[in-house]
């Protein structure tokens, strides 16, 4: 039997509601005494015993002890920090990590007298720590929702009979394959799992990374990348494995990176290719599976975001039956797709089309397709050498690198060919400066150059969360909107912070962002007179071509995205 406390050696919390008049001495002692019977938390004791609710104990112990209340509700699990308590430690001493900020780290606990609990977080974490009190209640749905997604337990992981993958190159060993599925089915099902996820969440690329004491799984979405999980370190060999296998890569080459593909049928009417990358890290090897979904290139040019001047400009220029169409921007801003697109507005029985790209992502059917392989010559230059051979009439170049390859395309625009290819470059009047950087002489600039397009990806605002803002006229002047803009016709828009449950953050989706700048008369006549891009970019705007930012400040006023967005991605 056990023994009561003395009222005078109650514990902090309880000596602290007793104070408070929210409980006798007597009814302290014996949930005290209970809840050492039991060998569970005093607060959780008082909840089950329906004397106090957790709402009324988080207020009092927030109160008292000077902590921030906070209601874990309003928690968005997306940005829980990555690095964060171990997962058994959260368990047993019910405390859970809800924020890092440089070496603090903020933590939820519903009795913040527990000292020792707070000792053992810091040592495990090495970090400083911000206590926050929290609802009993809700701190163990949260530690249990944790707890399953950091399962490592793979073997209740269920996948959907109609769900497999198919290997690519049937000359890999087949009696391999089928010891890997047999000896590690978990694991298989897991990445099965995890495929699946990423494709329903809109993921663009996967992270498989290990470390020297976790290893964690990243998805991009939107394109900000957000943990997924973090699955067992001791699986890390057999993920890899696996994956390889696969991918058709070599399970027993370590040391350096190799570059695959697999394919994911989902059903009779829909396939998803995966391109693989691996990377030999100090702790294993780190792999990135890019999603190559084809129905991505087939949305149509109206979905993509372009203004209707925009899309009319573009359209006359692909539609010519010769010249250079340029798609620029950094790597992730969705020129693949855009040309794409063009490729799938020009495809027909009556044109040959032929691509050299680095590798082809997404197979469209009439087209012949072809990957450069650089160590047995086959390059951008050398593709479109063999081109001009095949009695072509559409010709696109994956990516501009250098003299000869882009020597090969202004001779191949010039000669009576339609000509689509990217390059890497900030906006489309310095895309001009720069191939005459690259050698290019520019007279075959000006005179085989039709059309440049330059392009960002903004996320989208959730349609479902986001909220009107109301925003001083100084500010929205200074981001870069004019004084007709201002003229109350629309309304501004941001997001809830931390989103909801349908969104990232508060964003859903992503929408294109384009300098669309054709290349006219008196932009060819800057061009030869060797002229800078400001010169080029003045001209543009005086032709009435919108910048990026100008483009992005459109997205705004039609609600789509918001002022913090556009400068993000179009802050040059």
């Amino acid at each position: 039997m056990a023994t009561a406390i003395s009222p005078n050696k109650l514990g902090g919390l309880a000596r602290i509601l007793v104070q408070e008049n929210l409980l006798s001495e007597d009814e302290a002692n014996a949930i005290q005494t209970s809840a050492n019977t039991q060998k569970i938390p005093f607060v959780k004791q008082v909840v089950s015993s329906k004397r106090l609710s957790a709402l009324q104990i988080a207020e009092t112990a927030s109160r008292a002890f000077g902590f921030p209340l906070f209601d874990l509700n309003a928690l968005n699990p997306d940005y829980l920090p990555a690095k964060g308590i171990d997962i058994k430690l959260m368990q047993i001493s019910h405390v859970m990590a809800l924020q890092g900020r440089g070496n603090t780290l903020f933590v939820a606990l519903s009795d913040p007298t527990n000292l020792h609990v707070l000792d053992d977080v810091k040592f495990q974490t090495g970090m400083t720590l911000s206590p926050v009190v929290v609802e009993d209640d809700k701190l163990s749905q949260w530690i249990e929702k944790i707890a399953e997604s950091k399962d490592t337990s793979l073997q209740s992981i269920s996948v959907d009979d109609d769900f497999n993958l198919d290997i690519e190159g049937e000359e890999q060993g087949q009696e391999e394959v089928q010891t890997l599925e047999i000896d590690d089915a978990p694991v298989v099902k897991y990445i099965q799992k995890i495929l699946l996820d990423a494709i329903n969440m809109g993921a663009s690329d996967l992270h498989f990374e290990p470390y020297e004491k976790f290893y964690r799984i990243r998805y991009r979405v939107d394109g900000v990348l957000r943990e997924i999980a973090q699955p067992p370190l001791a699986i890390k060999e057999k993920m890899a494995s696996r994956i390889k296998v696969i991918s058709n890569l070599d399970i027993s080459e370590k040391r350096i990176p190799q570059d695959g593909r697999m394919k994911l049928v989902l059903s009779k009417t829909r396939t998803i290719d995966f391109r693989v990358s691996t990377l030999p890290l100090i702790n294993g090897e780190k792999i990135v599976m890019r999603i190559l979904d084809p129905s991505s290139a087939k949305l149509g040019i109206e979905a993509l975001g372009y203004e209707p001047e925009q899309k009319e400009s573009l359209l006359n220029a692909i539609r010519r039956p010769y010249g250079l169409v340029l798609v620029t921007g950094p790597t992730g801003s969705g020129k693949t797709v855009s040309l794409y697109t063009c490729l799938n507005i020009l495809n027909g029985p009556e044109v040959n089309i032929s691509t050299a790209e680095d590798p082809a992502e997404i197979p469209l059917a009439g087209i012949n397709q072809v990957n450069v392989n650089d160590k047995q010559g086959l390059t951008f230059a050398a593709a479109l050498k063999s081109f001009l051979r095949q009695d072509p009439d559409i010709i696109m170049i994956g990516e501009i690198r250098d003299l000869e390859t882009a020597d090969m395309a202004i001779k191949a625009a010039s000669t009576g060919h339609m000509v689509l290819s990217t390059l890497h470059t900030n906006d489309a009047p310095s895309t001009l400066t720069r191939l005459m950087n690259m050698g290019v002489a520019p007279f075959n600039i000006a005179s085989a150059v039709s059309l440049i397009t330059a392009q960002r990806l903004a996320r989208k605002l959730c349609p479902n969360c986001k909220v009107p803002l109301d925003v001083p006229k100084e500010a929205l002047l200074g981001v870069g909107f004019t004084e007709a803009d201002l003229d109350g016709s629309w309304q501004l828009y941001g997001h809830k912070e931390g989103g909801c449950e349908m969104c990232n953050g508060g964003y859903k989706g992503r929408v294109g962002i384009y300098q669309v700048m054709p290349v006219t008369d008196a932009i060819s006549r800057i061009i030869m007179k060797n002229g800078t891009a400001h010169d080029i970019a003045d001209q543009a705007r005086a032709e009435g071509v919108k910048d990026l930012r100008q483009s992005g400040l459109i997205k705004v006023k039609q609600g789509l995205t918001s002022i913090e967005e556009v400068e993000a991605v179009t802050n040059e």
